[in-house]
């Protein structure tokens, strides 16, 4: 280990191995500080990746040459397309893990980077030259310098566990917490708060009567994250299981409420809103007679199973009764209780768009430090806070994605202009471009800007030229080629879809939305058009998804130019808010707090007004 970087990562979590991973990929002198070599990328919570919106996420981070769809790929035991019966801006790739494997190969990845360094060691401390970042210290006092650092410190800040009535210094079970780095950060003027996540138990699947459960299977024919050909889809998957709570075992749940540190008030900070432990869930939802749990497995060759529902911090003793009353789980055996853990974060209000900080700049910020929950929000901030890192190093522009470019332009948009209260998770529904941000187009959007960057190869942006040319060719056949009666009549009957009249072209009959390209493979000229061009089943898909949503895909581009109008629209550097009279005192406290850099992300901010906006344009002089 040297003793002189470019970029220092701290923590080896999600966040902090897709940092230092593109950092030294993007030629970086990169060196990974954790408290456990061990423990790099370890899936703390569920065994898991994707999911609503996140599986959109984890493309995106593929697409920009990040590793986590790769080692989600080369990890997975099941994988799912979630919402297929929806519409394609919905659905929403997820792959059950094998936990030990996933922290493996990460681990291999990283290993492999040539530019990067590992170190043992908890970061005590910072060092600093008025506003800019020098290095770290560790807690033995070994100064580590450095141009640029990366924070993805997770739950570990000054983290404190729970279970009942029992509380310990920890950033997750059988790991010591971080001191220090909050109370550095806090002296050179940053704010911070306290948040909670929590985790359920696992349990010995050789307890468990699966028979009596719901199975859950993965798909018949399962996809994959990556985009590149390094990974194959699964031929082989394991299975889940779904059962549910009673009331009985409401009941039981609810004699340990007195020992909860979520109502005792152990528990001061605020927990994740959509991943609400158990006894929250039923306190909140008291009419609810029952709660869904899901079984899935740790791994291939693991008897641990993972208890996703259950998330909970009371007594090991109610966790295991409450458990035993549960269909399936009548002889439980416990492996590891459940628990809840508070740690410090960052309002992320505090960082620029590149998740620099704005007071320490050289100073980078990704993950739970700034109050996300999930791993794929924390890996998506990695990147991001990794490439501009570098970029930074090498005095270049940083690298920005918009809220129309990518899910995780509106997560960093979200996190910097909104700030958050309590544990932010991604959500379809906050992405107001969500049809042009689809899961199966995350490369077709960011490939290219990633290779003006290095980040992705050469052999990587031949292949998705052709598949773009491909789409082309394949929807101009369609659009072009007419289809008659005769031909397309018999299929549109068996379809309970209204008979032609006369010749139409392929795309008019293909933007019917009961009319899918499995029932005009029938007409021969199509067949053979498809069978000649050697169209495979990714060109195939992108072409009808963009036929059939044409309308909407063209009405959110249009969006998407009125915003940008007011993207382009730059707020001057230290433009002085407080001296436009107009403004309400809350807009005014919320733009000096936040300084936008445009009239666009002015105007996403909470009690900021459309009126508020014209008063800055007049100011401005536009």
């Amino acid at each position: 280990m040297n003793k002189y970087y470019d970029t220092i990562v701290v923590g080896g979590g999600h966040a902090g191995s897709e940092a230092a991973y593109i950092s030294s990929q993007m030629g970086g002198k990169t060196l990974l500080v954790t408290m456990n070599l061990q423990n790099i990328a370890q899936m703390s919570c569920n065994p898991a990746m994707g999911g609503v919106a996140k599986g959109q996420i984890i493309r995106e981070i593929d697409a920009l040459g990040g590793r986590t769809g790769y080692v989600s790929d080369l990890s997975a035991v099941q994988f799912k397309m979630l919402n297929r019966s929806k519409g394609p801006a919905m659905w929403s790739p997820r792959a059950q893990s094998d936990r030990m494997l996933f922290s493996s190969v990460w681990r291999k990845e990283l290993e492999k980077q040539k530019n990067l360094d590992f170190c043992q060691a908890t970061v005590s401390d910072l060092l600093f030259d008025n506003d800019k970042i020098l290095g770290v210290v560790t807690s033995i006092g070994t100064k580590i310098y450095s141009k640029t650092v990366v924070l993805t410190n997770g739950t570990f800040l000054n983290g404190l566990i729970h279970i009942g009535e029992k509380n310990y210094g920890g950033g997750r079970t059988g790991e010591q917490a971080s001191f220090g780095i909050t109370k550095s950060l806090e002296r050179v003027g940053f704010s911070s708060g306290r948040m909670k996540t929590g985790t359920p138990p696992r349990v010995d699947g050789r307890s468990l009567g699966f028979h009596i459960m719901e199975v859950q299977q993965g798909d018949k024919n399962p996809q994959k994250f990556s985009f590149s050909d390094e990974t194959k889809p699964l031929k082989r998957q394991l299975d889940c299981f779904l059962t549910y709570t009673n009331k009985t075992t409401h009941d039981i749940l609810k004699t340990g409420f007195d020992r909860s540190p979520m109502f005792n008030g152990s528990i001061k900070s605020i927990g994740p809103r959509y991943c609400p432990s158990i006894e929250d869930k039923i306190n909140r939802f008291a009419d609810k007679e029952r709660h869904q749990i899901f079984v899935e497995p740790e791994g291939w060759d693991s008897i641990e199973y993972y208890i996703n529902g259950f998330s909970t911090s009371l007594p090991e003793e109610i966790q295991l009764k409450a458990l035993k009353q549960i269909k399936g789980f009548k002889n439980v055996k416990l492996m590891r209780p459940g628990y809840a853990v508070e740690y410090d974060y960052f309002p992320p209000t505090q960082l620029k768009k590149s998740m620099e900080t704005k007071i320490i700049s050289g100073l980078f910020f990704a993950g739970q430090i700034n109050g996300t929950t999930g791993y794929e929000e924390a890996a998506a901030q990695g990147i991001m806070a990794g490439i501009n890192a570098n970029l930074y190093v090498n005095n270049k522009d940083s690298f920005l994605l918009r809220r129309s470019d990518a899910y995780i332009g509106v997560l960093i948009d979200d996190l910097i202009t909104k700030g958050t209260e309590e544990p932010y998770r991604m959500f379809t529904s906050r992405a107001e471009f969500r049809t042009l941000l689809r899961q199966d187009n995350a490369d077709l959007r960011l490939s290219e800007k990633a290779g003006s960057l290095g980040l992705i190869g050469a052999k990587r942006l031949k292949k998705l030229i052709s598949k773009r040319e491909s789409i082309n060719k394949l929807m101009s056949f369609y659009a072009k080629t007419s289809i008659s009666p005769k031909e397309v009549n018999c299929i549109l009957r068996k379809k309970d879809s209204a008979k032609l009249k006369q010749s139409q072209k392929i795309s008019k009959v293909y933007s019917r939305p009961n009319i899918y390209i499995d029932d005009l493979c029938q007409v021969p000229k199509i067949s053979t058009f498809l069978n000649r061009g050697n169209f495979n089943s990714e060109v195939i898909s992108q072409a009808e998804i963009q036929i059939k949503y044409s309308g909407y895909i063209e009405k959110e581009l249009k969006n998407v130019e009125k915003i940008s109008r007011l993207e382009n629209l730059k707020i001057p550097k230290g433009f002085d808010f407080k001296s436009i009279k107009s403004l309400s005192n809350e807009a005014k406290e919320k733009l000096v707090q936040i300084s936008p850099s445009t009239l666009a992300q002015a105007s996403r901010i909470s009690g900021v007004s459309p009126s508020d906006i014209s008063s800055i344009l007049v100011k401005i002089g536009r």
